[in-house]
């Protein structure tokens, strides 16, 4: 999942976007971008693969000029990119994941439209929305068309001389939040951008809306098409910045409800010790040790300047590296201690297994008992580019040992009081080498998270995909904004 961000100021930008774009650096490992418009577009793009966005876009940062920006770190492709439309010449970054990239390719390839940006797949993502948005009438009309042909999910800024459309995909799968400071306006992936930078959250976009923001002020241009927002469960979980809300939700405090709701379950072990495995499990490791009442210590640390997050680079080989050299063992915390290791999820387990395991057994842990913070995951992320092979997750490894073959229908190895599942659980544990294994139950995470099931979504753990949007009966409102000179300005908009 990428991050971007979106500035619009009275004043030079390029402070507030360098900072702004910089604390999305948890959702990507690959490129970093930025594109600032002022007399004209400039647009930088770097490897952050060696190195941090800080590090990489000091130097722009310092000395772009314009009032209007956007930013991406991208986990996958380069961003932004340029394109000098029908409609005039702007910039886009997107984040998520469109599963039939290769057959819209094809069909603009067919129709005389050329692809000019490299990337690992068969064309840049981030290219083919910037085309396909070129086919409609206008910019609003082209969003809207992009969104009906594209089989997954897209959110994106597209930054030009009126200034910065946003755009947020049609289940709402990832967030997009507008901020206001009395000099500026901006948009987020993540809210932890807002604060330190002086912003104070006014609007979570809805599904399908798209908003443009000016030196006015906001104005709706779009009121979307869906009737549903089906955000991300994983962000909570996982993959979300603690400081972060969502739909107004707090990541920090969902996931030391997750900790409560696992030790409320555990009442057949006796621990010495409760832990998280730095950094996303260790707010659930702290919920786990407040409600069970057992010391919360840290058994492994992370060594912070320079690792990101293993689950995120695409390649194996690598991931096995930042895990295995990032979380530093301590031994006098560890040594004859029974050891709950809160984990925000297991997804392959080697990780968890060689890096996290191995090294709490080698410096002479008593018991282990890991519990995961959400279910077993059962399917690859249909709307974030993560996981893509259903071999690699450790639950369908376990299946298909378990059955000789590979299995289409787990439908029993979903219900944690079938015997499938418990086998399955059991076979888990055993290729991790723990004395104990408990994931969290779809309920309690749902529970945890605090909305209503239909509005989050569970496909890597359930199957079931988000609802298709659909329309609903709209209204009108009135979005007024106080210029500096105290007058007013009054736009009739439509809004779900």
């Amino acid at each position: 999942m990428s991050g971007i961000f979106g500035v619009v100021s009275k004043k030079n930008c390029a402070e507030t976007l360098f900072y702004g774009t910089d604390y999305h650096s948890h959702l990507g490992t690959e490129y970093g971008g930025i594109a600032v418009l002022g007399e004209d577009f400039t647009r930088q793009i770097h490897s952050l693969s060696q190195s941090q966005f800080k590090s990489k876009f000091y130097d722009d940062y310092e000395s772009i000029k314009g009032n209007k920006g956007i930013g991406v770190i991208s986990d996958y492709e380069e961003q932004p990119i340029y394109l000098n439309s029908k409609f005039g010449p702007f910039c886009i970054v997107t984040s998520g994941f469109v599963e039939n990239t290769d057959e819209l390719a094809a069909k603009l390839l067919n129709e005389g439209i050329s692809f000019s940006e490299v990337s690992k797949r068969s064309v840049n993502t981030t290219e083919l929305i910037a085309k396909l948005i070129n086919q409609g009438t206008d910019l609003i009309d082209g969003i809207e068309k992009m969104f009906e042909a594209i089989e997954g999910s897209c959110s994106l800024l597209l930054l030009n001389k009126n200034g910065i459309y946003a755009a947020r995909d049609r289940l709402g799968y990832t967030p997009l939040i507008i901020g206001r400071r009395p000099d500026a306006w901006a948009v987020t992936a993540e809210t932890s951008a807002f604060p330190n930078n002086g912003f104070d959250v006014t609007k979570h976009i809805e599904p399908g809306e798209i908003i443009l923001i000016s030196e006015d002020g906001i104005a709706q241009k779009s009121p979307g098409r869906g009737n549903i927002n089906q955000i991300c469960t994983f962000l909570w979980i996982y993959t979300g910045f603690p400081a972060s809300n969502y739909e107004g939700i707090n990541t920090e405090i969902v996931r030391e409800k997750c900790g409560r709701c696992l030790a409320r379950r555990d009442k057949d072990i006796e621990v010495d010790v409760v832990s998280g495995v730095p950094d996303s499990g260790l707010a659930h490791g702290l919920g786990y040790a407040m409600e069970s009442g057992k010391p919360f210590r840290r058994p492994l640390v992370k060594y912070t300047p320079g690792y990101g997050r293993s689950y995120t680079p695409p390649s194996q080989q690598k991931r096995d590296l930042i895990a295995k050299m990032k979380l530093i063992p301590i031994k006098e915390v560890i040594k004859d201690n029974s050891i709950v290791v809160c984990e925000d999820s297991i997804v392959r387990g080697t990780q968890l297994k060689n890096f996290a395991i191995k090294k709490l057994w080698d410096c002479g842990a008593k018991q282990i008992h890991v519990r995961p913070a959400c279910p077993p995951l059962m399917y690859p992320c249909r709307f974030n580019l993560s996981t893509r092979s259903i071999h690699e997750l450790a639950a369908r490894k376990a299946i298909k040992s378990l059955e000789g073959h590979d299995v289409d229908d787990v439908s029993e190895y979903l219900d944690e009081n079938s015997e499938k599942y418990k086998r399955m659980i059991e076979w888990i544990a055993r290729d991790l080498g723990v004395t104990t294994l408990r994931y969290q139950t779809v309920d309690d995470m749902v529970e945890a998270v605090g909305r209503p099931k239909e509005e989050l979504c569970l496909y890597c753990w359930t199957g079931e995909c988000p609802k298709s949007a659909r329309p609903k009966a709209a209204r009108t409102i009135d979005i007024v904004e106080v210029k500096p000179d105290k007058t007013r300005k009054t736009e009739t908009k439509v809004e779900l």
